[in-house]
C-alpha cells in the first residue's frame, strides 16, 4: 500500500478526469535530456563517450500496471483503450489496476480512486488524461518506474505547446520516472505473434501508422519482438530504444521511422552501441526536403536538422538509411534473419537471359560485386546448361533444366563457389510448373547452405502457391517483390557486415583532455567576432596546420621589406575582422614581382578598403603557392550534432559544384579517407591530364587536425573555413592559403 502522503491525488485527479471528458488525446513534448551520470566518461568538451542504456524490461514486461482514467462506459474513447490494455496485461502476465475517481469497478476489476490507493507498487502507469503534467508530478513521488502519456497538444502545436512539453520533461528529469510520449499511442501494447522463432525485428516509430507495414510482416512469418512509439519524446527517445534493443538477444535488426532527432549526440552514441554489438539499424528519416522538414516539425515538434549532415552521420555510424516503408520492411527483414556473408560476390541466376541482364545492370550500378565465374565453374555448369548460354554471371539456364533434376544441381554448384556469398534469382512472373519447381529447389538449397538466397517474385497477384506457401514458408530464403528492394537490401546486408567486422568505436579515441594546441588557440579566440585572415591563420598554426610564409604590414615600405623576406612572387591581401570574400571587393593582388608593384598594390588595397568602409588590421604579404589541388576544409555548427567537419573541392568549385563530404567528430583516419573517396572530384587528387598525384596523406592530416580543433573548441568556434587549402604534389604537404574563423 502506498503511503498516505499522496492522498491529495484523489481530488485533483477527479477534477482533471471530469474536465477532459476522459479523452486521452488532447495534450504533448520536450527536448530536454535526462541528467548525465557523473560516472560516465566524458570527452574534452564534456560530452558522454558512451550511451546510457535504460532498463526498459519493466516497461515491456511489467508485473503491475495502473490505467489512470480507466473506463468501461460505452462511447467513451478511454473504454476501448482500457479494454486493449487489459488484454495486453493478460498476455504479458501483468496485474492491472484501473484508476478513476468516480468508479468502483471497470470491466469487473476493482477500480481505485487514486494511485495512492493502489494495493501495490506499479511498474507502469498509463495516463488516459488530457493534461498529464499534474499526474506525472504526483507519479514521480510514488516511485513508479514508467509512464505513458497519450495526450496531444504539445510541441507539435507551436510555442505554447513546446513550453508545456518542457514543463512535462522537467517534471520527469531527476525523478526516477521515465516517460513515453506525450502524443504517443497504443503500439507498444499490440499483440505480437508468439509462434514465430528466429531473430526478430524491434520497431521504433514516431508515427504509429508508419510502423504498420513492418508490424504486418508477422503475417509473412517474420518475427516482431517490440514496438516503441516514441511520440514527442519529452523523455524517452529513439536513442534510448536503440540502445536497449541493441542489447536484447532476440533482436536481429532495429527498424526505425524517424521524423526528427531529439539529440544528435545521443543518437550517434546509440548507433555506436548497436554497431559494437553487430545489430543493424535501418531507418526511414524524413526531412530530406524543405517540405518534408516542415511537415515533420508540425507533427512532432522536432528539429530535423540539415539533411546532408544527418545522412552523413548515419553512414558514419553504420545506420542504414532507406527511403520507403517497403524498403524498411524488406531491408530490416533480411538483416534480421540472414547469416553473416561468407563472401561479397553476388551471382544472378535466372531462366531468362533478358531478366538476368536487366537485374545485373541494376545491381552493378548500385555497387554490388558480380564476379565472373571461373572457367572451371562455367564448364561445370555447362554439364546441365546448354553450351550456347552464358553462365559467366549472370547465369542463364534457358528454362528447361529448371524442370528436372538439373535445376538443383545448378543451384548447388553456384553456391559451392567460394567467391559467391549471395545468389539472387529474379522470377518476373509465375510460369508453372517451371517456376514452382524452381522456387522449391531454391528453398531446399537454402536449408542446406549457409549462403544467402534471394528471390524476387515479380507477379503483381501474390496469391500463387509457389509464392505464398513455398517461398514465404521458408525462413532461409529472402523473398522480395521488386528488383529495387532486393538490391537495396542486399547492398545493406553486405555493407553492414563489412562495417561491423572489426568495428572500433570512434568514441574510444576521442580526446579527453585539452591539447597544448587548445591552450594556444583559446588565447586567439574573440567571442562573438570574426577573426581577420591573419588571426585565423594563427589559429591554424596553433594546431600545426601549415600556412604560407607571410607578414602583416601597415605601410608600403614595410610591404616592400616583407616581400623581400617572403620571396617573390608574392600575393597581397587586405586583412580585417569583417572581411569575408576579399576577391569580390578587389582586395587581393597576385603575382607581384617588384617593389614598385608592391607599393602600388598597397596603395590600391588601402584605398579600396577606405572606400568600402572596411576596417583593416593591415595588409598581408604572402608567399605565392601555385601548383596543387585546391580543396576546402571547414567546421560548422549543426543544431543537432554540434561541430561538423566538411571537406570538398575548393576555390570557386565549392560554390558551383557543392562537391563536399561531411563527418561528425570524433572520427579517425579511415573516415577522413572515406570522405575524400565520396567526392565526385576525387580523381583530381589522383592526378589527371598529366598533373602529379596530390599529397593525400597531408590532406588527411589537415582534416584530422581540424576535427581535433572542432572537438576541443566546441561551440566556441561557430565557423571555420580554409579555402583554398592547396594540396601540393605527393610528399610536399598542404598549405592553407586563406582562412575565415568566426567565434561564438
Amino acid at each position: 500500500m502506498l503511503g498516505s502522503t499522496h492522498g491529495t491525488l484523489t481530488t485533483d485527479f477527479r477534477a482533471r478526469v471530469e474536465a477532459c471528458g476522459e479523452s486521452p488525446r488532447t495534450a504533448v513534448h520536450s527536448s530536454a535530456a535526462p541528467s548525465a551520470d557523473d560516472a560516465v566518461p566524458l570527452d574534452v568538451s564534456g560530452r558522454p563517450l558512451h550511451a546510457d542504456v535504460p532498463d526498459l524490461d519493466r516497461f515491456f514486461r511489467p508485473e503491475s500496471v495502473a490505467v489512470i482514467g480507466a473506463s468501461d462506459a460505452e462511447g467513451r474513447p478511454n473504454t476501448g483503450i482500457t479494454r486493449q490494455l487489459i488484454a495486453w496485461a493478460e498476455r504479458v502476465g501483468a496485474r492491472i489496476h484501473p484508476v478513476h475517481p468516480t468508479r468502483s469497478t471497470v470491466f469487473g476489476l476493482t477500480c481505485h480512486a487514486s494511485v495512492a490507493d493502489l494495493p501495490e507498487q506499479v511498474d507502469l502507469a498509463v495516463l488516459l488524461v488530457a493534461d498529464p503534467l499534474p499526474v506525472v508530478e504526483e507519479l514521480a513521488e510514488t516511485k513508479v518506474k514508467f509512464a505513458v502519456a497519450f495526450a496531444s497538444g504539445f510541441a507539435e502545436t507551436g510555442d505554447a505547446g513546446a513550453a508545456a512539453q518542457e514543463r512535462l520533461g522537467a517534471a520527469v528529469r531527476g525523478s526516477g520516472l521515465r516517460l513515453l510520449g506525450p502524443n504517443t499511442n497504443l503500439n507498444a501494447f499490440e499483440k505480437f505473434r508468439e509462434d514465430l522463432d528466429g531473430p526478430a525485428i524491434a520497431l521504433i516509430t514516431q508515427s504509429g501508422h508508419q510502423g504498420r507495414p513492418v508490424y504486418t510482416l508477422q503475417e509473412l512469418g517474420i518475427r516482431l519482438s517490440h514496438w516503441a512509439p516514441t511520440g514527442n519524446e519529452a523523455d524517452l527517445e529513439t536513442s534510448d530504444f536503440i540502445s536497449y534493443f541493441a542489447e536484447q538477444p532476440e533482436v536481429g535488426a532495429i527498424a526505425c521511422y524517424v521524423e526528427g532527432l531529439k539529440d544528435g549526440r545521443s543518437f550517434l552514441l546509440a548507433a555506436d552501441r548497436a554497431a559494437r554489438n553487430g545489430v543493424p539499424v535501418v531507418a526511414v528519416k524524413v526531412g530530406r526536403t524543405e517540405t518534408g522538414a516542415r511537415m515533420a516539425a508540425s507533427h512532432t515538434g522536432k528539429l530535423t536538422g540539415a539533411d546532408t549532415v544527418v545522412d552523413a552521420a548515419m553512414r558514419q555510424f553504420g545506420v542504414i538509411r532507406v527511403d520507403g516503408l517497403d524498403e524498411l520492411q524488406d531491408t530490416a527483414a533480411l538483416l534480421a534473419r540472414a547469416r553473416r556473408p561468407q563472401a561479397d560476390g553476388v551471382v544472378v541466376y535466372s531462366i531468362s537471359g533478358g531478366t538476368g541482364a536487366h537485374f545485373s545492370d541494376l545491381a552493378t550500378e548500385a555497387g554490388l560485386t558480380l564476379p565472373t565465374l571461373s572457367q572451371a565453374k562455367q564448364d561445370e555448369l555447362h554439364q546441365w546448361i546448354p553450351g550456347y548460354l552464358n553462365v559467366a554471371n549472370p547465369v542463364d539456364n534457358g528454362g528447361h533444366p529448371v524442370g528436372d533434376w538439373r535445376g538443383r544441381k545448378i543451384i548447388d554448384a553456384i553456391l559451392a563457389d567460394p567467391e559467391v556469398g549471395v545468389l539472387i534469382c529474379p522470377i518476373t512472373g509465375p510460369f508453372p510448373p517451371m517456376s514452382d519447381k524452381l522456387a522449391q529447389d531454391l528453398v531446399d538449397a537454402a536449408e542446406q547452405s549457409d549462403k544467402l538466397i534471394c528471390v524476387i517474385w515479380g507477379s503483381p497477384v501474390g496469391t500463387e502457391e509457389a509464392y505464398r506457401t513455398t517461398l514465404l514458408g521458408s525462413s532461409r530464403v529472402a523473398t522480395f517483390r521488386t528488383f529495387g528492394n532486393c538490391i537495396t537490401a542486399v547492398r545493406a546486408y553486405l555493407g553492414h557486415h563489412r562495417f561491423t567486422t572489426g568495428y572500433r568505436s570512434p568514441f574510444e579515441d576521442a580526446p579527453r583532455t585539452p591539447s597544448p594546441s587548445y591552450r594556444k588557440a583559446q588565447a586567439l579566440m574573440r567571442p562573438s567576432q570574426q577573426l581577420s585572415e591573419h588571426a585565423a591563420k594563427q589559429l591554424l598554426r596553433a594546431y600545426g596546420i601549415r600556412v604560407p610564409r607571410e607578414q602583416l604590414v601597415t605601410s608600403a615600405a614595410a610591404a616592400v621589406r616583407a616581400a623581400g623576406l617572403v620571396g617573390y612572387p608574392v600575393v597581397m591581401k587586405a586583412s580585417g575582422p569583417q572581411l569575408g570574400h576579399k576577391t569580390e571587393l578587389g582586395l587581393v593582388k597576385i603575382g607581384l614581382t617588384s617593389a614598385s608593384q608592391i607599393r602600388d598594390a598597397y596603395r590600391e588595397l588601402t584605398d579600396i578598403a577606405r572606400y568600402e568602409s572596411v576596417p583593416l588590421d593591415g595588409i598581408l604579404v604572402c608567399q605565392m603557392v601555385e601548383r596543387g589541388v585546391e580543396m576546402v576544409v571547414g567546421v560548422t555548427q549543426d543544431d543537432l550534432f554540434g561541430p561538423t567537419v566538411t571537406v570538398g573541392l575548393g576555390g570557386v568549385l565549392v560554390e558551383v559544384l557543392h562537391d563536399a563530404a561531411v563527418r561528425v567528430p570524433p572520427f579517425g583516419e579511415d573516415q577522413a579517407r572515406a570522405m575524400l573517396r565520396e567526392l565526385r572530384g576525387h580523381a583530381l587528387l589522383e592526378g589527371v591530364r598529366g598533373a602529379p598525384p596530390a599529397d593525400v596523406d597531408a590532406l588527411v592530416e589537415v582534416v584530422l587536425r581540424i576535427q581535433r580543433m572542432a572537438l576541443e573548441l566546441g561551440d566556441e568556434l561557430s565557423e571555420l573555413d580554409i579555402n583554398p587549402l592547396m594540396v601540393l604534389p605527393r610528399g610536399q604537404g598542404a598549405v592553407a592559403l586563406d582562412a575565415l574563423a568566426i567565434c561564438r
